[in-house]
Order: structure tokens, then C-alpha cells, then sequence
């Protein structure tokens, strides 16, 4: 049985070659701001773009993407605030979800560019 570190882990490497096809450049990955984490640092053009990977196996309960709460922007905002002073980064920022449900051998990706703004 996978276990649901291991779902994780490998929706994350599934949404890192997906944004690596489309010309994202991998900035960091599993990047840490204290106890905060950013899934995925990626550039797209002139964007910096802050990636959160939700992963599940089938739809039991809720889609991934239901997993983003309040709570969750928040802290994801917070460790981006980190990435971008620690990395003097100077260019607009924008923040992007993917998610991954698995179906056996199979799954299904879904990208959602914009999917949440951080508050002021």
C-alpha cells in the first residue's frame, strides 16, 4: 500500500515535469521558511510563480483541491514572503495550484493558474 507521503511526493515530481514542459524553470523545490513549506519556486517568463501540489488517491472524500483552506494561503503566503526577501526577487509573483488524483497506475493533473491572490 502507498503511503500518503509517497502520494505526495510523487504528485509533486508528476507537477514538476508537467511545468518543466510548458518552459517553467524549477527555482525550488520543498523550500523552507522556518516550519513553512513551498512546494514548488518556478519562473514563467517574468513571473515568479509559488506552486502548492495537493495529491490524493481517487476521489474518496474531496477533490485536492478542496485542501487549500484560508489557513494553508495564509501560511503559503507567508513562507513566499520569506522566499522573495531571502531571494531579493523583484519581479511579480503570482500563485498556482496543481492537483494529482490518482487512479491505480493512471492519473489526472489539473493546473490552475491565479487560483489565489494574497491578501494585503
Amino acid at each position: 500500500m502507498v503511503s500518503t507521503r509517497e502520494i505526495g511526493e510523487l504528485g509533486e515530481k508528476l507537477a514538476q515535469q508537467f511545468l518543466r514542459k510548458l518552459g517553467y524553470k524549477i527555482l525550488a523545490t520543498n523550500w523552507y521558511y522556518g516550519h513553512l513549506e513551498l512546494d514548488i519556486v518556478a519562473q514563467d517568463g517574468n513571473e515568479l510563480v509559488i506552486v502548492e501540489v495537493k495529491s490524493r488517491s481517487g476521489i474518496r472524500y474531496e477533490h485536492p483541491a478542496e485542501a487549500i483552506t484560508n489557513a494553508k494561503i495564509k501560511r503559503v503566503v507567508e513562507a513566499a514572503d520569506g522566499y522573495i526577501q531571502e531571494m531579493d526577487i523583484k519581479i511579480e509573483t503570482r500563485f498556482d495550484v496543481i492537483t494529482v488524483i490518482f487512479f491505480g497506475q493512471k492519473h489526472e493533473l489539473e493546473h490552475f493558474k491565479d487560483a489565489f491572490y494574497p491578501t494585503m
